[in-house]
């Protein structure tokens, strides 16, 4: 893919890589990434043999950038690995191009590293995503709320935030008819039930909300451990931690290795395995179904099944 089959011009991207690594930089290489709907994910490469990469959004003010970077930083901050952000950029009318540049982390991600690893390297890579999740979830807040950088609304009751998170999602589906009608009711059960089904008594904690395996990267040292090397593309919130380890169990990104080492600092109470967590993996599956339709209709109708067991 070249830059104008994207409709970003290298001059564009060559302006971006000067006002990063100076006016003598030359970019030699442009390679698609896997990005997002309305962001454009590259890899950017220089004569000098520098590497960044690039999430632009052309023609458009989008302040997600912006919110990444927030994101990465606290990220950061709570002691995980994750890309350094070189700069950021919200466009305007005179230069209408939304984009962060962010450090190029060398790595596979994390079903890669799987493939590549021994059984007892890929229990050890768990046992240290397990460390840095709890680092993360070890950051609080007094409110629930989405993290960025401008004035986000704040809950007390963390059923009416994620109320709010899930309302418009719940309601697509619901109107877009791909339910059967008796799940669409058994959903609406669940979705008015919420203060009962994920009441709890923790505090609001620090998650990424987007964890599975493409977005952690990981490589082996010198003497060939392997250890994870970064998280990417956060969203951020202060939330139930539970919701992310739902999350992560849903899609198998983690073993009993991990939930072992978890379980050391933070024990899971039976509410977890028995409520929480299968009206977690509901919504969780609700927007996949969503945003990628039919092939994840059955996994719906299972979790739908799952989670009647206790309403």
């Amino acid at each position: 893919m070249t830059p104008h089959e994207v409709d970003i011009s290298w001059q564009v991207l060559r302006g971006i890589v000067r006002d990063w690594a100076g006016e003598t930089a030359e970019l030699d290489a442009v390679t698609p990434l896997a990005g997002g709907s309305i962001n454009i994910t590259l890899a950017l490469g220089l004569k000098d043999g520098g590497k960044a990469v690039l999430k632009i959004t052309p023609h458009r003010v989008d302040k997600a950038h912006a919110d990444e970077a927030w994101q990465l930083a606290l990220l950061r901050e709570a002691g995980v690995p994750v890309p350094e952000v070189y700069r950021f950029k919200i466009g305007s009318l005179d230069d209408p191009f939304s984009y962060i540049l962010m450090e190029f982390v060398e790595g596979v991600d994390l079903a890669a590293a799987k493939a590549a690893c021994t059984p007892e390297q890929f229990d050890a890579l768990q046992v240290e995503l397990a460390e840095l999740v709890l680092r993360l979830h070890a950051k609080t807040n007094p409110h629930y709320m989405r993290v960025h950088g401008g004035d986000p609304v704040k809950f007390e009751s963390w059923p009416e935030c994620y109320r709010t998170i899930y309302d418009p999602i719940w309601h697509e589906v619901e109107k877009s008819g791909v339910l059967p009608v008796k799940c669409r009711k058994q959903v609406g059960k669940v979705h008015e039930r919420l203060d009962r089904l994920i009441g709890h008594a923790d505090c609001p904690r620090l998650v990424h909300w987007d964890l599975w395996s493409t977005n952690m990267m990981a490589r082996p040292d010198a003497n060939g451990n392997w250890h994870i090397a970064a998280l990417l593309d956060p969203n951020c919130k202060y939330a139930h931690c539970e919701q992310e380890l739902a999350y992560l169990e849903l899609f198998h990104t983690v073993t009993p290795a991990f939930l072992k080492t978890y379980q050391q600092t933070r024990k899971l109470p039976p509410e977890y395995h028995q409520i929480r967590k299968p009206v977690y993996q509901l919504y969780s599956m609700l927007n996949h179904l969503r945003l990628f339709g039919q092939e994840y209709l059955k996994p719906a109708l299972a979790a739908i099944e799952r989670v009647g067991q206790v309403v």
